[in-house]
């Protein structure tokens, strides 16, 4: 995996051997200029153990593969289960502010630790397979699949987290959206990650970012391990053909909404009737595969 995390020409690199417990990719706030999002993604081997506090932060752990054990005081909990993202629907906890957590690998397991600052006083949740919402998203070669984890409902505070599966050579993220402005219930104003896997190690796609008002166009090319920040502006992805593309969303920011605005020069696809890909849905809620 690249391990970089992009907005327009940011890089960083964590590397990490593939038999190694670390951690994969790691923005701050302070890093990513903004006052919402920390991300990181943390591997650890069969039988290591990892210990954190969210202290002024909600948290989401969710499993990008493998099992693991999640204990926050109340004894541990079992979940994951999916080799790898594309085997299945995730598991995940959320976790409240000052709830001190101890991650334990049952196998070799890969997780993404997703946190952004509050107070409330809210219960800690495991989120299992069966929990998530699935969504088709549009038709033909603009099919996707959106994999709900933490919706607007949930009880969380201010974290938003969904994953989304697009097929070799489909777009995504489309028509082109935005979410910068807060003027609900049309759109809120809300900073965004995605995380990319691509399903074979050479795999890419590429991803657009421009403004409203013309004075930004940038397209990037993603490999497997980067990491995009949407802090504004309209962002759509398409996959290169071969390959299989997922990213992981998080998002927070003026309001618990995933209220956005479409460019309205492409608008009007979304009126488009296309038959829906037949290859989605590309993962279901029981693993494909089992975990080792």
């Amino acid at each position: 995996m690249a391990g970089s995390y992009r907005q327009e020409v940011l890089n960083h690199s964590i590397p990490v051997a593939p038999d190694k417990s670390g951690v994969l990719i790691s923005i701050t706030r302070e890093q990513a200029n903004w006052e919402t999002i920390n991300f990181s993604v943390r591997r650890l081997m069969a039988g290591q153990y990892w210990q954190s506090n969210t202290r002024n932060e909600e948290a989401a752990l969710v499993i990008l593969g493998g099992k693991l054990t999640v204990d926050w005081g109340e004894g541990p909990d079992e979940i994951g289960g999916r080799k790898t993202v594309f085997s299945g629907y995730p598991h995940a906890v959320y976790l409240p502010s000052h709830t001190p957590f101890e991650v334990s690998a049952i196998t070799s397991c890969e997780f993404a630790d997703c946190r952004t600052p509050s107070s409330a006083r809210l219960s800690p949740r495991v989120i299992r397979p069966a929990d998530c919402r699935e969504e088709i998203r549009g038709g033909g070669n603009c099919t996707r699949q959106i994999v709900d984890v933490i919706r607007p409902e949930f009880p969380a505070d201010k974290l938003l987290i969904c994953e989304v599966y697009t097929p070799s050579g489909n777009w995504s993220s489309y028509p082109p959206h935005k979410h910068d402005v807060h003027n609900p219930p049309l759109e809120v104003d809300l900073d965004e990650t995605y995380y990319y896997r691509i399903s074979k190690p050479e795999g890419y796609a590429f991803q657009r970012l421009y403004d409203a008002a013309g004075t930004r166009d940038d397209t990037l090319t993603v490999v497997d391990g980067d990491l995009v920040l949407i802090k504004d502006g309209y962002h759509p992805v398409v996959a290169a053909h071969g390959y299989d593309v997922y990213y992981l969303n998080v998002l927070a920011g003026s309001a618990r909404s995933m209220a956005a605005s479409d460019d309205p020069r492409y608008a009007h696809l979304r009126k488009t009737h296309l038959e829906r890909d037949p290859r989605v849905p590309l993962v279901h809620v029981e693993p494909s595969e089992p975990s080792s």
